[in-house]
């Protein structure tokens, strides 16, 4: 079977290329090709040797996973669905604003951490995904929109994706090895040249993995924490239970020792009557007090049979107000692509579940 060469940072595509007797510059310009310029095709790369363009047509190939749908919002926001083996699937979104394009990518079949509000953790867990099914949704999403006039300016951007959040399907540093081989190919300069500030991993509090992608790869970290105590947030988001708030905020504070960023990001997602209050939000304070940090505040998508729902206006008003208040600085996440189900919780890809979660719902429902 053929190497996926997208499989490869650099580092590994050169050491590939030693095996084969070959020069390190002749991995760089491979690199260059494939992630620069988006070809897939060895035939194509016109300024290396052909004897070389033939061995690799002979044993490797250039393939990102394929798109089973991709979907177009009013709003600009754009949203695939890649297949990754029979019964798989999985989503990646694309929000173009004026000074931006952010690609939210996908790490994972399915999710195992069962967080109670997302869409994505009901389909249950297959499978990580591979390097190549990581960065191959990048490479899609570039070389794809690279020949669209952007719908702010009008002109035509080489380069729409300058911001990548790991905030898709699934838990990043639950698929540690393979999710930080891929922030390597996206902050190469020979592929994709993002900064580190402009790479987010988002994580639900794996405080172990955290310290790891510390030493290993720093790049912009968000929590999500959804919760301001042990007790609510061992409901809503079980990985608590393992590592509690007290073992997360530690966690946090090294991690800003390495960060590219002098501040955490804390992702909340408001639920209606559940985490909205004024009493929720002064005791998220107490919480965070001790760690540099912004909150995102999400506002509830609501989902088929979720269980929750959206928080009124007020309430999301209220909550914001008093943060701000007390000094911390708090932005509001716009519900995007939501004709499409492409906001955030909604993600939901196609699953062929491993875990027997869906149908342990399904009896417990029954019953």
């Amino acid at each position: 079977m053929p190497q996926n060469l997208l499989d490869f940072d650099l580092e590994g595509l050169t050491a590939r290329f030693a095996e084969l007797g070959e020069k390190p510059f002749r991995a760089k310009q491979v690199f260059r090709w494939m992630h620069q310029s988006g070809v897939a095709d060895f035939a194509q790369m016109t300024d290396i040797a052909k004897s070389l363009r033939d061995k690799l047509a002979g044993m490797a190939e250039i393939r990102a996973p394929g798109i089973k749908l991709a979907h177009a919002s009013a709003d600009g926001t754009r949203k695939w669905l890649f297949e990754v083996g029979v019964g798989n699937g999985v989503e990646t979104v694309f929000i173009p604003e004026e000074d931006r394009g952010t690609l939210c990518v996908s790490s994972q079949v399915g999710c195992a951490l069962e967080c109670t509000f997302c869409s994505t953790g009901r389909q249950g867990f297959n499978r990580n995904l591979t390097v190549a099914e990581i960065v191959g949704q990048l490479w899609v999403a570039q070389h794809s929109l690279k020949t669209e006039p952007n719908r702010t300016t009008g002109a035509v951007d080489p380069r729409p994706v300058s911001n990548v959040v790991m905030m898709g399907m699934g838990e990043p540093l639950a698929n540690f090895e393979n999710v930080v081989a891929a922030l390597d190919v996206m902050l190469d300069d020979h592929a994709y040249g993002l900064s580190r500030r402009r790479v987010t991993v988002s994580t639900s509090g794996i405080v172990p993995a955290m310290d790891r992608l510390a030493e290993r790869c720093p790049v912009a970290l968000a929590v999500s924490l959804h919760a301001p105590s042990d007790a609510l947030r061992d409901q809503l988001v079980p990985i608590n239970k393992k590592y509690p708030l007290a073992e997360l905020m530690a966690a946090c504070r090294r991690y800003l020792v390495h960060a590219p960023r002098d501040f955490i990001t804390f992702e909340y997602v408001l639920l209606a009557g559940v985490n909205d209050t004024p009493a929720h939000a002064r005791e998220l304070i107490e919480c965070v007090r001790d760690v540099p940090c912004k909150f995102n505040l999400i506002p509830f998508n609501p989902f088929p049979d979720s269980g929750y729902d959206k928080p009124r206006s007020d309430a999301q008003r209220a909550f914001r107000e008093i943060l701000q208040d007390a000094g911390f600085v708090v932005t509001t996440r716009k519900t995007r692509g939501d004709d499409i189900d492409a906001a955030c919780g909604q993600l939901a890809g196609r699953v062929a579940d491993k875990s027997g979660r869906v149908l342990k719902r399904i009896h417990k429902a029954a019953a």
